[in-house]
């Protein structure tokens, strides 16, 4: 199988992930936090050690303002709701993820307010258009790094600028550029990070995370048992302990941690350079095809390693099946949890075939599916 959907989850991992996944479950497999012997102790650590290079990746100060989740969703629904109050006025993009956009709806109903940025046909944002549309009761900004479905990689480090000038609370959703593209909460005067574990950070499903800078206040979701504070009826003020109630998924955590250490060691600019490489591979052969439709900037600098394409009229999840069933490619189609970016680029109706490129994906394979979407393009 050539695996061609790492913007959905990244596959494979590297060994040191799965390896430390397992050893995680079968050496220290206890509930951290909670109890005072060896293993829990060894489990806490093993957090502390994930929580802290994930800090000194994303340039987080105080690595207790990183929050644990179990996936991005989970992370953008926390910054979310745990912010914003009725009255609140909220400006995002129509490129935005549904795990934006549902929960900005579901507020609505609540007094929340929300202006949506329209993006050009390329998923574009003009980050003037976002300044013009601050209003005096703008809480929050909150816009994706890069889009899930063109690839494009927006001007978050000007944006943060204009939310810092204006005092605005700036949320970003790291979910396609997190392991892959630079992020420094400080530079971009990011206030609020949400990202997933298990896609460019190399981590197992079920694992994401939240940074929250040190002055912003955020309700909790859910209250429970932190380990802290026991004697307390009420849900401790501290982090993370406030927002990390229940067992985490240690395992994960740790093998996430070990999917950071590998890209820190591999350096994130060489992932980088390699994914965009077998990204400007992939554009020009596919842009000589007759008949494809290829969407996004499509220009280095502006493309993240996420291209889709449909073949003429058809049916995308028709051309998704094909690949899978006869060439042993998958990919993705259909509308992407993004509907409203579908409707940006005038795709709603067909959807799209993406291909998304990971760190484990050669030229080879590039060429190979190449070569797959010339035949299906003159067979259809």
């Amino acid at each position: 199988m050539i695996y061609f959907d790492n913007a959905a989850t990244s596959f494979p991992k590297p060994e040191e992930v799965y390896n430390g996944t397992l050893k995680a479950m079968k050496e220290y497999g206890a509930n951290p936090g909670r109890s005072g012997h060896k293993l829990a102790l060894k489990a806490g650590r093993g957090l502390y050690e994930t929580r802290d290079i994930i800090s000194k990746l994303f340039n987080i100060n105080n690595p207790m303002d990183l929050i644990f989740t179990y996936n991005c969703t989970d992370s953008l629904n926390l910054g979310i709701k745990g912010v914003l109050k009725k009255g609140d006025h909220v400006i995002t993009t129509s490129m935005e993820h549904n795990s934006v956009l549902r929960p900005l709806k579901h507020l609505e109903s609540k007094g929340i307010e929300t202006t949506i940025i329209k993006g050009d046909s390329k998923g574009r944002i003009n980050p003037l258009d976002i300044e013009r549309n601050i209003k005096k009761n703008t809480k929050m900004i909150i816009m994706t790094h890069i889009s899930n479905l063109t690839g494009t990689i927006m001007p978050v480090k000007k944006v943060g600028e204009i939310a810092k000038k204006h005092g605005i609370i700036y949320m970003v959703d790291g979910a396609q550029s997190a392991g892959v593209y630079d992020i420094d909460v400080e530079e971009m005067n990011i206030d609020i990070l949400a990202f997933p574990g298990h896609k460019g950070l190399l981590g197992p499903q079920g694992t994401g995370g939240l940074y929250i800078r040190e002055d912003i206040g955020m309700e909790e979701l859910k209250e429970g048992g932190t380990g802290s504070s026991s004697d307390s009826l009420y849900q401790p003020d501290i982090r993370p302990d406030k927002y990390e109630s229940g067992t985490p998924n240690t395992p994960g955590i740790v093998g996430l941690g070990n999917g950071v250490s590998y890209i820190i060691d591999k350096g994130i600019n060489n992932i980088r350079a390699h994914e965009e490489d077998l990204t400007k591979h992939f554009i020009e052969e596919i842009l000589k095809i007759d008949g494809v439709k290829v969407y996004g900037p499509l220009k280095s600098g502006e493309q993240a390693p996420v291209v889709s394409i449909n073949i003429r009229d058809e049916d995308s999840s028709e051309i998704s099946y094909i690949l899978d069933d006869e060439y042993d490619i998958a990919v993705r189609s259909g509308l992407h949890c993004a509907p409203l970016a579908h409707k940006t680029i005038k795709t709603f109706k067909q959807g799209v075939i993406r291909f998304s490129f990971g760190v484990f994906n050669t030229h080879e394979e590039i060429e190979w599916g190449i070569k797959a979407i010339k035949e299906v393009s003159k067979e259809i």
